[in-house]
């Protein structure tokens, strides 16, 4: 059985619950939480571009690197449609 994670959004202390397997921006528009603006939902266009200030995280198919270079993501700004869970996540907006 697939581990579920809670996916915390830091500005408004919305919870939602996201598969281990399944990407964070899908479970978020499926829970109506948080900032769920999106577009491609592939990688490309940036859209959905957060930080994740707490948790593990895996990118299981590559962001575009016009919109979060390797740096960024180190500091954990990447695209939520490219991300799954791997614990419990808080996802901050990027001002």
């Amino acid at each position: 059985m697939e581990q579920t994670y809670s996916i915390t959004v830091r500005e408004t202390g919305e919870v939602f619950s996201c598969g281990g397997g399944q990407a964070v921006l899908p479970a978020m528009i499926h829970a109506g939480r948080g900032p769920i603006k999106h577009g491609c939902c592939g990688g490309g266009c940036g859209v959905c571009r957060m930080r994740i200030v707490e948790g593990e995280w895996e990118a299981f198919k590559n962001m575009s690197r016009a919109h979060v270079s390797e740096e960024d993501e180190k500091k954990g700004i990447v695209l939520l449609c490219c991300v799954q869970p791997r614990s419990n996540i808080t996802v901050a907006r990027i001002f």
